[in-house]
């Protein structure tokens, strides 16, 4: 019987055309770069949404509002994890990348169109928690499918190829802090909140279809049609990842929770900098570009590291940077804020960041078999995007409400830090015994 480390060293001494790859790597990164674009847009921009279309007397419960509505959709990406994720490992990972962004750019429309309270009343709210939702669903089978088609394409560099899924996503957050960063310089408030907020979505419009476009046009993984060749695939995935791989699902959650944990921290930056800090919004912006930029460039190289050296290693060094200095951090910036400051406080986030989660997809990947990998990933993400990441957001606003503290951000990672070491000690335990 041939072993899963068996199949995956056969595997990467299998040639891969660097064509392929460089495909590969654009048509999944594209794609996933506006699934977390439309979503982090909506993060950046909940100030001006929360007045658009949930108005109330007090600012506060109308930011939570806003941010609850983020949130709720997280609740959602379990399903579209199992419904996508098994379209995924049964018909095809690029079959659900082509469903996931179809997805996303309906709900990205419905977004950018729709009219607000003051035009529609009760209606409005309702139909952004319906395009949430639809987003949420989407976002949810997004990252399985794009990871897996990576982590497929060269089996002996899966660090390498499965760290663009993250690297796009930095690519999002850059694009998406680029926007914030020129609309709150260039329109008043006033602006950016009756009209200017919509301007982000409308470009996400424009780019989906050249997603699509590339996407349409790669070739199926080789690892899933040979498995498929061979008859090795799941016809119940969703069955076999709970039955009999709850283990694998448990851990990548639990590793995959700081990275989360810090990911909505700096989408809640840009609030953080106005509402909290008294900075103009555009700090906020910058500091969030500065770790687009950072994250983008710096998780290739970091993935590249994981497979030469380890992925673990690399994690527990970077988690455990993490937890030690995010503290200070929030304690320089709350005592002495400036956009200066700020620009530092994130690049460092971005470095450390960047540090942890290069080698995550490639560990998550590893963790399932080509069977269920779809859905093993899907699933396992999205759990822990919605323990850790959806509601960040809004439970930070209501901890700093309620004990007055500029520190609640921290003691957020901190925590989710602490439980994500403890995974990657049981993981790395895990994967050796397998």
């Amino acid at each position: 019987m041939t072993t899963l480390r068996e199949t995956d060293q056969m595997d990467a001494e299998k040639p891969v055309s660097k064509s392929r790859t460089r495909r590969a790597v654009l048509a999944a990164t594209a794609g996933n770069m506006l699934e977390w674009y439309d979503l982090t847009s909506y993060g950046f921009f909940a100030a001006s949404i929360s007045k658009a279309f949930f108005p109330a007397g007090d600012p506060t419960v109308s930011l939570m509002l806003a941010f609850g509505t983020f949130g709720v959709s997280y609740l959602v990406r379990p399903l579209g994890a199992l419904v996508l994720g098994t379209y995924a490992d049964r018909v095809g990972r690029k079959a659900a990348l082509l469903l996931t962004i179809q997805l996303m750019l309906v709900g990205t429309l419905l977004i950018a169109v729709m009219p607000t309270y003051e035009s529609i009343g009760m209606a409005a709210p309702v139909l952004i928690l319906l395009a949430r939702l639809l987003q949420g669903f989407s976002a949810g089978g997004e990252f399985g499918s794009a990871t897996a088609f990576l982590a497929e394409q060269a089996p002996g560099r899966r660090g390498f190829m499965a760290s663009w899924q993250f690297a796009s996503q930095g690519a999002a957050t850059l694009l998406a802090a680029t926007f914030g960063t020129v609309l709150s310089l260039s329109l008043s408030g006033a602006q950016l909140d009756s009209w200017g907020w919509r301007i982000p979505f409308i470009v996400g419009l424009l780019i989906g279809p050249v997603g699509y476009l590339i996407r349409r046009h790669v070739p199926e993984t080789t690892e899933f049609t040979d498995a498929a060749s061979a008859g090795d695939v799941a016809v119940a995935p969703v069955r076999q990842v709970l039955r009999n791989q709850k283990l694998p699902v448990l851990l990548m959650t639990g590793a995959l929770a700081m990275s989360t944990a810090v990911t909505y921290v700096i989408v809640y930056m840009p609030t953080y900098a106005h509402e909290v800090l008294g900075l103009p919004s555009s700090a906020g912006f910058i500091g969030a570009a500065v770790s687009g930029v950072v994250l983008t460039t710096l998780t290739p190289l970091v993935g590249h590291l994981s497979d030469r050296i380890g992925r673990t290693k690399v994690m527990l060094i970077a988690g455990t940077a993490l937890i030690l200095s995010i503290y200070p951090l929030f304690l320089l910036l709350s005592g002495s804020p400036s956009l200066l400051v700020m620009g530092v406080v994130m690049f460092i986030l971005g470095v450390l960041k960047a540090c942890y989660f290069g080698a995550l997809p490639a560990l998550m990947s590893e963790a399932f078999p080509t069977a269920t990998r779809g859905t093993g990933l899907s699933l396992s993400y999205n759990i822990g995007v919605m323990s850790f990441g959806g509601f960040a957001p809004v439970v930070i606003t209501w901890m700093i409400a309620a004990t007055g503290s500029h520190l609640s951000p921290s003691f957020y990672i901190m925590a989710a830090g602490a439980l994500s070491i403890a995974s990657l000690l049981a993981a790395r335990r895990f994967l050796a015994l397998r």
